[in-house]
């Protein structure tokens, strides 16, 4: 058995793949399982209005490829925050974490990544931070029933860019269907690249953290790096997180039109499984 398992996430591979040939590929590149994407775009909101017989139909196309989709990324809360003042966008937020857990248990996912926003387009306050804590109990609530874990992404804005910022709400709601799913290289950058504050930083949620996020970042920059040029310590970050207890890690990666794609995520899951098997004790599996 594996000791460890590295997904992918589905904004690194090509948009005008279909659902066969995109869990296919992911597969043949190494993959374990594939990280669902629900941004706010129209075409990935609607999703979460598939009928039952789509999501059956995705659901056996993932078995007879042999890739499970095993977590949800729920980015389109920068759109629709639980934070917002706006009383439309509120509930828009509300009914779309609903969607997301019913779509979840249908398709067999088991965690569910909040983008942790109070809100993004609008400007923060003590009102938004208290509509988020409100919106987010409901949402728990309504996991916990579902068996979904919620589990937040540290971001890249002031509200939550740190593991210890989201562990202030797993503390205050205090559930086993609320944990926290970090991405590395926002958490470096929170510390302007210090590796060690960004390790004492993950070190305070142990007991908490479900998966990591492996993510490129350099002063300024949060996303479209190519692993390797940025200043997130790999090594440091992998050891720490196996020491945590993490398991499931998510390459965070995104397609940029390149006619090798499959090469280039060859080259990092690669990149990815050096560090990581090395932390498990040799190679994977």
């Amino acid at each position: 058995m594996a000791r460890y398992l590295l997904g992918v996430y589905e904004k690194a591979l090509p948009d005008y793949l279909s659902w066969k040939e995109r869990l296919t590929s992911s597969k043949e590149i190494g993959y374990d399982y594939l990280e669902l994407s629900i941004d706010e775009s129209d075409e990935r909101l609607s999703r979460l209005d598939w009928s039952r017989g789509n999501r059956r139909e995705l659901s056996s196309i993932s078995s007879d490829c042999d890739l499970p989709i095993r977590s949800l990324c729920l980015s389109a809360q920068r759109k629709y925050p639980y934070g917002s003042q706006d009383r439309k966008i509120a509930r828009r937020a509300n009914e779309i974490s609903d969607k997301a857990i019913d779509l979840a248990s249908d398709l067999g996912i088991r965690t569910i990544m909040l983008a942790g926003y109070d809100v993004y387009y609008e400007e923060h306050s003590e009102r938004t931070e208290e509509a988020f804590l409100f919106n987010l109990r409901r949402a728990v609530e309504r996991a916990s029933r579902s068996g979904i874990i919620l589990a937040f992404e540290t971001m890249e804005t002031p509200f939550m860019n740190t593991t210890e910022k989201a562990m202030r709400y797993v503390s205050l709601l205090n559930s086993p269907y609320l944990m926290v799913y970090p991405d590395c290289g926002n958490v470096t950058n929170a510390f302007g690249g210090d590796g060690k504050r960004a390790i004492e930083d993950l070190e305070k949620g142990s007991g908490h953290l479900v998966s990591l996020h492996l993510k490129e970042t350099t002063k300024g920059v949060f996303r479209d790096m190519r692993f390797g040029d940025g200043w997130v310590d790999f090594p440091s970050i992998a050891r720490c997180a196996w020491n945590l207890g993490i398991r499931r890690y998510v390459t965070e990666y995104w397609d940029h039109g390149e006619e090798d794609w499959r090469e280039r995520l060859r080259k990092v899951v690669s990149f990815n499984r050096c560090y990581l098997d090395q932390v498990a004790g040799g190679e994977n599996g």
